[in-house]
């Protein structure tokens, strides 16, 4: 039931995203990335875990870009297909980001890999999705391996959103992972089962 529920929203939302101009879109993912500028997390975090956008997800390369040039680290997620589980690797450039063979940029494999579990200084991880709910809950592709990655990541968890994507509430199973922060081109919202306040450990 939760199955067909959650497939229903994403066809939904896919449809809405696929017939979004390209001008509408330029402008709403600039908002994005300007918003995240001003985060505290984002200010302060010494990782800034990001994501390569296919031609319909919302383009953060420019949180990247501004991060390289603050000296942060920058990371994307190199995925196993065959376990759907996902590994971040450090960047230097954009330029090192290669298309795998579904057409999605990921960091070369000998790249320094980011140790969720161990790393000491502060992180934020900014997550991707279809929809988001009010509690900070989102539908992606259904695939999980946000949900698997987030499960043992202790820093502050950005989901990525246009404003009119997020509903009162989205189907969610016992496996689901909640974000602690929504951003979108309106700005910022912190949502209600966030009880992080800051990257980093605890």
């Amino acid at each position: 039931m939760i199955k067909k529920q959650k497939d229903d929203i994403r066809e939904e939302y896919k449809r809405l995203r696929s017939e979004m101009c390209p001008e509408e879109k330029f402008r709403r993912d600039s908002a994005i990335c300007k918003a995240a500028e001003g985060l505290v997390s984002f200010r302060y975090a010494e990782f800034v875990l990001l994501y390569a956008a296919t031609a319909d997800e919302i383009d953060v390369f420019d949180i990247a870009r501004v991060a390289l040039e603050k000296g942060k680290k920058v990371l994307f997620p190199r995925c196993d297909k065959k376990t759907h589980t996902m590994k971040y690797h450090i960047v230097n450039s954009l330029d090192e980001l290669q298309p795998d063979a579904y057409g999605i940029c990921e960091p070369p494999e000998e790249n320094p890999i980011y140790d969720a579990e161990n790393e000491t200084g502060g992180a934020v991880c900014f997550v991707p999705g279809l929809v988001y709910d009010r509690a900070g809950y989102r539908l992606g592709y259904g695939k999980g391996f946000y949900d698997r990655y987030l499960s043992g990541f202790s820093g502050c968890t950005i989901g990525v959103v246009y404003s009119d994507y997020i509903l009162p509430e989205v189907p969610r199973g016992r496996f689901d992972m909640s974000v602690d922060i929504l951003l979108t081109e309106k700005g910022v919202r912190v949502t209600k089962d966030s009880k992080k306040t800051h990257p980093g450990k605890g």
